[in-house]
């Protein structure tokens, strides 16, 4: 199966919660194409979804790092830096999703939400 077909199949089990299966897929995407953007993303996703919220990071960083030009990465980032109460690290990352798209709703309301507890 080529990566892209992997790839879908990865993203099928992890919107259906089959996150086992799609680790799988996505780590054998990352074994031969160590730099393939959305195997690090759908990684880092479901890591953050299975409370693996270190690796979760470190693999949405590798993401944004790979397309620092896409501002969904830099939001999921920001997303789950925000969800884990880090807020100094949200606050930036956010900044530049909107930098990025500047009509970015997701990345706005979270940067309002930080505003409101005074980060």
């Amino acid at each position: 199966m080529s990566a892209q077909g992997k790839l879908q199949e990865a993203d099928q089990h992890r919107v259906n919660g089959q996150y086992d299966e799609a680790v799988a897929l996505y780590e054998e995407i990352l074994a031969d194409q160590s730099d393939h953007f959305e195997a690090h993303m759908g990684l880092g996703l479901v890591y953050g979804f299975t409370g693996l919220f270190d690796e979760s990071i470190e693999e949405l960083k590798r993401a944004s790092r790979l397309r620092p030009d896409l501002a969904d990465a830099w939001l999921n980032l920001g997303k789950t830096y925000a969800m884990l109460g880090m807020y100094e690290e949200a606050r930036p990352t956010l900044e530049k999703t909107l930098q990025l798209d500047p009509e970015n709703g997701e990345a706005t309301k979270q940067l309002q939400f930080l505003k409101e507890f005074g980060f």
